[in-house]
């Protein structure tokens, strides 16, 4: 059976898909964060201003006039996306997923001192690391991180995954979970063949996700593949077309899925969602070997993935404008007093 992760960091909405028991985890990114820290609501307001007054306490500064006051914006934009997932622990009895800063992307050292940090937080509020998941984009850096963090019990879930090279990469780091994005790389593909549809079972993001699921299962890795982030494969003007990639991915270790896709979902009739991933199956029909990846084989290699280059240098700039627009909120914040 797989496993449902609501793709929100809307207390209310997770709160509603908790209830119904058809969702157990929970997966934030600096989108909910930023939008968290720009929402009026009061619940939202709290977790600013606590995260501010802990900054303060723990740097001891807090004068926005001073050009030292960076450190203080990032302890403040880590605790407010544990504040935000701490919540959310409440709402579901399984795993949060909290990203550290996109921008140490490319830093191996300075994404293991966050997510240490960040792990510390949780654990100050009683929340113990099991129930928590790192986020690190799919950089090389990133996937390292994981090795170290992994051997610390801290586990990780490697995002912005857009080859397959990435997901072997974390696999063999000892990488908790990685999340694949099937509908962004329909869209690269999409662009670059001038199609405007494919069969659900042709289109590339589900094969990449069903070749990442059967080397996972042939090569007895445990690192559970979570997809995120979907398309229509049909094309968007064909009716329930919005859920073909979940319903051609069923029977994966886990999704992460928004608000309108589970509604989606909760409307169709149980009787026509087939399993079309089998753990079996998968590892008899890999055809993967299980190459080791050093360094200099993964760059070499990735020197000719245009997708996963492409897309995940999109995906990384994107968050980093969500992480710079809440930066800005928080400064403000800090310069109000």
């Amino acid at each position: 059976m797989t496993t449902i992760s609501i793709d929100s960091g809307d207390l209310d909405v997770v709160e509603k898909y908790a209830k119904t028991g058809l969702v157990t985890d929970a997966t934030t990114n600096p989108l909910f964060v930023s939008q968290a820290g720009a929402n009026g609501d009061k619940r939202y307001e709290d977790m600013v201003s606590d995260a501010i007054m802990y900054a303060k306490r723990v740097k001891g500064g807090g004068d926005a006039s001073l050009p030292d006051i960076e450190p203080e914006i990032n302890v403040a934009m880590d605790k407010l996306a544990v504040n935000l997932g701490a919540e959310l622990t409440k709402l579901v009895r399984g795993r949060v997923s909290t990203e550290v800063d996109i921008r140490l992307s490319y830093d191996t050292d300075a994404s293991v001192k966050r997510a240490r940090e960040i792990i510390a937080m949780y654990e100050d509020m009683c929340i113990d690391r099991s129930r928590i998941l790192i986020k690190l984009a799919g950089t090389w850096e990133g996937i390292r991180a994981a090795r170290i963090l992994e051997k610390e019990n801290i586990q990780c879930n490697i995002t912005l995954v857009f080859s397959f090279l990435q997901a072997a990469a974390a696999a063999q780091a000892g990488a908790y979970l990685v999340s694949p994005f099937p509908g962004r790389i329909l869209d690269w593909h999409k662009s670059k063949n001038g199609k405007e549809s494919y069969h659900p079972t042709a289109d590339p993001g589900v094969l990449l996700i069903k070749r990442i699921s059967s080397y996972y299962k042939r090569h007895d890795y445990d690192t559970i593949c979570m997809p995120a982030s979907w398309r229509p494969s049909r094309g968007a003007d064909v009716e329930g077309s919005d859920i073909d990639e979940i319903l051609a991915l069923a029977g994966v270790d886990e999704m992460t899925i928004p608000e309108n896709l589970l509604d989606s979902l909760m409307k169709l009739d149980g009787d026509v969602v087939s399993k079309e991933l089998d753990s079996k199956t998968d590892a008899a029909v890999c055809c993967d070997p299980d190459f080791v990846l050093d360094e200099a084989t993964y760059k070499a290699y990735w020197e000719t993935d245009g997708c996963g280059q492409d897309k995940l240098n999109e995906g990384i700039e994107a968050f980093t404008k969500n992480t710079v627009e809440l930066r800005e909120i928080l400064y403000n914040k800090f310069a109000e007093g």
